[in-house]
């Protein structure tokens, strides 16, 4: 495959990557979401720094506690939007994006990822990804997700 095949390929899959991460995490599906990490990945949130997938699992674990059924929001939605991705090598690249985050009750919260992909075993992971909230709603299933 050529190079400019290589980075395409890269590029699509790593969209695809983003994009099961956010529909996964939105509808529970915790095992398929992780599965989306390298196993000695880094969760980088507001305040707190996880490495690992068991720490990863328990955190969105702890907030599906605080946030289910009858808690939170009736659902949740990520939405992504100008996703740049810098391929640096055949297993390495970088992106940015930002995100929307909708519920029953309209728009709760909004902010950016900056990544860090590496590819392992013909797949594309997060290594890193370092979420921020440039702002949300007030009384928001954001606020209530917060540490």
């Amino acid at each position: 495959m050529s190079a400019g095949a290589l980075e395409l390929a890269a590029r699509e899959s790593i969209r695809d990557l983003v994009a099961r991460y956010n529909a996964n995490g939105d509808s529970g599906r915790f095992d398929a979401m992780l599965a989306l990490f390298a196993e000695d990945a880094t969760l980088e949130l507001e305040g707190e720094t996880l490495h690992g997938r068991a720490a990863i699992r328990a955190f969105f674990e702890r907030v599906a506690e605080r946030t289910g059924p009858g808690r939170g929001a009736a659902f949740v939605r990520h939405l992504t939007s100008t996703h740049q991705i810098d391929v640096l090598s055949e297993r390495e690249a970088r992106g940015r994006c930002y995100y929307a985050v909708l519920t029953d009750r309209g728009l709760d919260h909004w902010g950016c990822y900056v990544d860090e992909y590496r590819q392992l075993d013909g797949r594309w992971l997060f290594q890193r990804r370092k979420v921020t909230v440039d702002a949300a709603m007030p009384g928001g299933w954001g606020a209530t997700q917060q540490r």
